[in-house]
């Protein structure tokens, strides 16, 4: 599947009926990217639209994205785990007792007092993936 085939099938926002074909097709291309056979834009595009949807448990697997590989370390942004909110997202990690968790958590701490969350909305976010994927206008 490529980016715009996902983006025409599950739109963006993603319909909440289409979460778990979402989460199947990051896992296995989550898979692929630790294995350096991922697509990097597809990757990004079913981030963005597991974010789209809010649910607080999926913060876990957007951060098992962000750390498949250095380039998604670096493309992935730290707000796609907190689609459901920042402090949703904190209070969630923090109850979730696993180092991963602990980590996720540790690492969105520093960047919320690094300032990357300034003026930041989970609407703001999709607002500007609309815009990236020419999805206004």
């Amino acid at each position: 599947m490529t980016y715009k085939e996902a983006l025409q099938k599950f739109g963006l926002p993603a319909s909440a009926k289409y979460r778990d074909d979402i989460r199947h097709l990051l896992e296995a291309e989550t898979e692929q990217e630790c294995r350096e056979e991922g697509q990097e834009e597809i990757l990004r595009t079913l981030c963005v639209q597991l974010f789209s949807i809010g649910e607080v448990e999926d913060a876990l697997l957007i951060w098992r994205a962000k750390r498949s590989s250095f380039d998604m370390w670096c493309g992935l942004d730290i707000q796609f785990l907190c689609g459901a909110g920042l402090e949703a997202t904190k209070m969630f990690l923090a109850t979730v007792d696993t180092l991963e968790a602990t980590k996720a958590l540790d690492y969105l701490i520093s960047c919320e007092q690094g300032g990357n969350f300034k003026d930041w909305s989970p609407q703001k976010t999709l607002a500007f993936h609309r815009r990236y994927y020419h999805l206004d206008g």
